[in-house]
């Protein structure tokens, strides 16, 4: 045993020194420093030889016990292990760190981006607390509506009219051929609205011409047909048959289904009733005066007959629609007959209507055309002039047709009218002159020519210059 002993120091020695000359080559200087003590301390720092150095103080201090060698290095496997098991976790920690880094620089350009979205990037704007950002705007919807809106003058039936209109075969009326190069041009808007001057009490009454007006009911049958349906009957004819004349119009366009009619009424109630409709999203209502009735008196205890104007009527008619509505339009029968110019009191009657927040204001009556204006939002045609009559002269023969576009926007619950594109176009009313006038046709002066009408051209300009004299941003196209 004590052999055995002897050797095991023996070769321990040998393989020390063996490490300690092949570990000391560079940096060795003298043969004194060679010893195994201080050369396992100064050449070795791997962790290999620590950790068996500790192992040889173990088994040195450990009582001797019947183990093999290799036995006694199963502890050191052991260590081992928990120390690349802790290096394991080491860098697994750090990688977490890296991704809640990352996450978190994501989160806050998230934020950022979300922030901007909403705010903008004004400096002032940033200088807002985060915190206080309301998210609640993300749900915020716009909504936007639109309709068009097409608006012509007084159907003001002569006799003439009425004639050629007569069938022989049936002695009925019929007024399509009159009006149909419109069909396809009326058609086409969501409102159209046209001033019916003469009475519709029909032949039961007895038709008659100037200067108190009775038409065949086929009139507002052709108009209907076109697409019209905006009518407006407060006029200076309303009362041309009384009474009577006027409960039987009523009694026709109550008949009619989707038509509002404004002005001329059978009762106080009726009169006073809000009547609004609603189209593409758009609810609008229509209110109408005369100023004048040629001086029939409307009868005492029935002023719903005809609405006369006076600011007064007006104001509280507008203040009872103007919050239910989005579109209020009022149709004014005033001014002076066959002059181009506004007069003084409709121009103060308009200023006033602004003032009452109304949409757009509609002028008949001066059978002339007049110009177009906007005084604020509201916009003014003074006069749309004739759409058919049989009067007189190029200028009273010439109509306005006047369309735009009603813009409703809806955003944070708020919802705001628009009036956009006015357009303006010209119709006339042609007819054969013999030895009496005859074969009555309504062209627009886009389909017109110098057989037709000479210098039709001509005259076209000169309107649109009375159309636009007070705003300019009117469109209408060249001819």
């Amino acid at each position: 045993m004590e052999e055995e002993k002897v050797k095991k120091k023996a070769t321990r020695k040998k393989k020390t020194t063996g490490v300690k000359k092949t570990t000391t080559k560079k940096k060795a200087t003298t043969k004194k420093k060679t010893t195994s003590k201080t050369s396992a301390k100064k050449t070795s720092t791997t962790k290999k030889a620590l950790v068996k150095k500790k192992i040889v103080k173990k088994i040195d201090t450990e009582p001797l016990q019947v183990f093999n060698f290799k036995k006694k290095e199963e502890p050191l496997k052991v260590e081992v292990k928990e120390i690349k098991v802790v290096k394991k976790n080491n860098k697994k920690s750090k990688n977490n760190n890296y991704l809640y880094l990352i996450l978190s620089i994501l989160a806050l350009i998230l934020l950022v981006f979300v922030y901007k979205s909403l705010y903008g990037s004004d400096k002032n704007k940033l200088k807002t607390n985060i915190g206080n950002i309301d998210l609640t705007y993300e749900e915020a919807t716009v909504e936007n509506h639109r309709l068009s809106l097409v608006m012509v003058g007084d159907c003001l039936i002569h006799g003439a009219i009425y004639d050629d209109a007569k069938r022989v075969n049936n002695g009925k009326y019929d007024f399509h051929y009159l009006v149909e190069n419109y069909k396809d041009i009326i058609s086409k808007y969501d409102l159209a609205f046209y001033n019916q001057e003469s009475l519709l009490g029909g032949t039961e009454l007895g038709l008659s011409s100037y200067p108190r007006f009775n038409s065949p009911k086929e009139v507002g049958d052709a108009f209907l047909d076109l697409g019209f349906n905006l009518v407006s009957l407060a006029n200076n004819h309303t009362l041309d048959k009384g009474e009577r004349g006027i409960l039987s119009s009523i009694d026709y366009w109550k008949s009619q289904k989707g038509i509002m009619t404004a002005g001329s009424y059978s009762s106080f109630e009726d009169r006073d009733k809000d009547v609004i409709m609603e189209k593409n999203g758009i609810t609008y209502a229509l209110l109408s005066y005369t100023t004048t009735t040629n001086g029939l008196p409307v009868p005492s205890g029935k002023e719903y007959l005809v609405n006369v104007y006076s600011d007064e009527k007006a104001k509280k008619d507008i203040e009872r629609l103007r919050g239910k509505v989005d579109l209020l339009m009022v149709a004014m029968h005033w001014g002076e007959e066959y002059t181009h110019t506004p007069t003084i009191e409709q121009e103060r009657i308009a200023k006033y209507l602004a003032s009452l927040n109304v949409d757009i204001v509609i002028g008949h009556h001066p059978h002339v055309i007049q110009p177009v204006d906007f005084i604020g939002k509201t916009m003014v045609i003074y006069s749309l002039g004739n759409f058919v009559a049989s009067q007189y002269g190029v200028e009273k023969l010439t109509g306005l047709v006047m369309s735009v576009e009603v813009n409703k926007k809806i955003e944070n619950g708020v919802s705001t009218i628009t009036l956009t594109n006015p357009t303006a176009e010209l119709s006339y009313v042609y007819s054969v002159k013999d030895s009496y006038r005859h074969s009555y046709k309504m062209y627009p002066y886009e389909m017109l020519n110098d057989k037709l009408l000479k210098g039709y051209k001509e005259y076209y300009y000169r309107f649109m210059e009375i159309i636009t004299r007070k705003y300019k941003n009117i469109f209408y196209k060249a001819i």
